[in-house]
């Protein structure tokens, strides 16, 4: 058993290595510059069509609706504990490269709600399907099918034993656990009936939940950073040069900090920035696939926020208050970390950010299931769609108790794998969405007129 968890884990280091990376940055530079600096240009724009997009198009849920569960999915506990891991192993400077990441993403993101929205389809239940396996095998053409498939197993595996079940609920029940005294068993029966209520519903449940859900969580989570960052307001100037100086330079050790190199810095940062905000992984477009949009550009527009609102702001959030109230250079890590900070700046600190990690949580909980019903729908029909639900809620309940590192490497793993027949697509598509946005930009531009 340790010699599996050993060779486990050098697959994972190899997987989520500096060829994965380099190929999900690259990946963004390329988008980037083929259109035009377009997170930057039409950010404006997006973040309007975010609150006010018309809806008009074939689809499940609003274009909100489908952005606020990719965020439900997307701002979890790595916002939280990735961030600190982080700035603990790679320091301040890990900030700086997760900034990087998180820009380059946003064109990436932009091209997979594109992609979603252009090759999605009807489902044999009257609802609309989506995502990598569906560009993949309709865009790139059907000899490409094997790569779809491969795509949608691994979806279905991460929803089930990692990301979507067992880190969740474990973070739920051991901060309730910790913070209130809460028995363990009380609050996986509390979360695994309420995920069972929202998700056999569907994602018109899901998405009801999520659109009132996350931005609540978003805006306490808001505040109480923003009150750390007023009480430690003249130390923002020291952070900022920290970052700066950490992004390019050694970090000196001290306290529990062990020191890092600039490559520490820069694998950390952008490693973590990508598991945080998935820009590239394949998931977001899933549930952006279900918007209701005519114009495939304007739900690729949307989707981009979401990197936006996950890692410029939320991750900046936390990796500030890390900075500068000092507490990443001392002996605690991960949740206790920002804890830390949070406690730092205001009473009951660790209460709310207990309360905030609990929202995190279960709302990546609901969009992971989606993500994972979607996958399984793909592989083996509308009829596999309400067993993979039972199979979902029962996980649930059981991962409290289970803590099992060979399931969470090997969901690593796969999370990694996901994203490699989805970034053969979105380079083998590039062209697609170039046309496509151009497209949509003239028709904005009639419009005005």
């Amino acid at each position: 058993m340790h010699m599996l968890e050993q060779w486990l884990g050098s697959v994972n280091r190899f997987v989520w290595g500096p060829p994965l990376l380099i190929l999900l940055v690259g990946t963004g530079i390329i988008f980037t510059f083929r259109l035009g600096l377009l997170q930057v240009i039409r950010l404006p724009l997006a973040l309007k069509l975010v609150f006010k997009a018309k809806n008009e198009g074939e689809g499940d849920v609003t274009s909100f609706g489908a952005l606020a569960t990719a965020l439900a999915a997307t701002i979890g506990t790595g916002n939280i504990v990735g961030v600190a891991t982080a700035i603990k192993i790679g320091g301040p400077g890990a900030l700086f490269w997760m900034w990087m990441a998180a820009f380059f993403g946003m064109a990436t993101k932009y091209a997979e709600g594109l992609l979603a929205v252009k090759f999605r389809k009807i489902d044999d239940n009257g609802q609309i399907s989506g995502g990598p396996m569906y560009y993949i095998e309709k865009g790139l053409g059907i000899k490409f099918k094997p790569l779809a498939v491969f795509f949608a197993v691994s979806g279905v595996l991460v929803a089930l034993f990692g990301v979507g079940t067992f880190p969740q609920i474990n973070a739920i029940v051991s901060s309730a656990q910790s913070s209130l005294g809460i028995p363990v068993v009380v609050t996986a029966g509390v979360v695994t009936l309420l995920t069972a209520l929202v998700t056999i519903g569907g994602l018109k449940s899901i998405s009801h939940v999520t659109t009132k859900v996350v931005p609540v969580m978003a805006i306490i989570y808001l505040i109480a950073s923003s009150i750390v960052l007023i009480v430690f307001a003249d130390q923002i100037p020291h952070a900022l040069s920290l970052i700066l100086h950490g992004a390019f330079n050694a970090t000196a050790a001290g306290g529990g900090f062990l020191g890092a190199t600039v490559m520490m810095a820069i694998r950390n940062g952008i490693a973590r920035g990508v598991f945080s905000n998935e820009s590239g992984l394949g998931s977001a477009p899933i549930a952006a696939a279900a918007a209701k949009v005519k114009w495939p550009a304007e739900q690729g527009l949307v989707s981009m926020t979401g990197t936006f609102f996950d890692t410029i702001i939320i991750c900046s959030l936390t990796g500030l208050t890390l900075i500068i109230t000092g507490v990443w250079n001392g002996s605690t890590d991960g949740a206790e970390m920002t804890q830390a900070a949070f406690d730092a700046a205001m009473p009951y600190g660790s209460i709310i950010l207990m309360f905030c990690l609990i929202l995190f949580a279960f709302t990546t909980i609901l969009g992971w299931n989606y993500y994972g019903e979607r996958c399984m729908e793909y592989l083996f029909g509308v009829k596999s769609i309400l067993p993979y639900r039972i199979v979902f809620i029962v996980l649930i309940g059981l991962g409290a108790f289970i803590k099992l590192e060979l399931i969470w490497q090997l969901s690593d793993i796969v999370n990694g794998l996901m994203a490699l027949p989805n970034l053969v697509a979105l380079l083998g598509l590039s062209g697609v969405v170039v046309t496509e946005t151009r497209l949509y930009l003239k028709h904005m531009k009639t419009h005005k007129k």
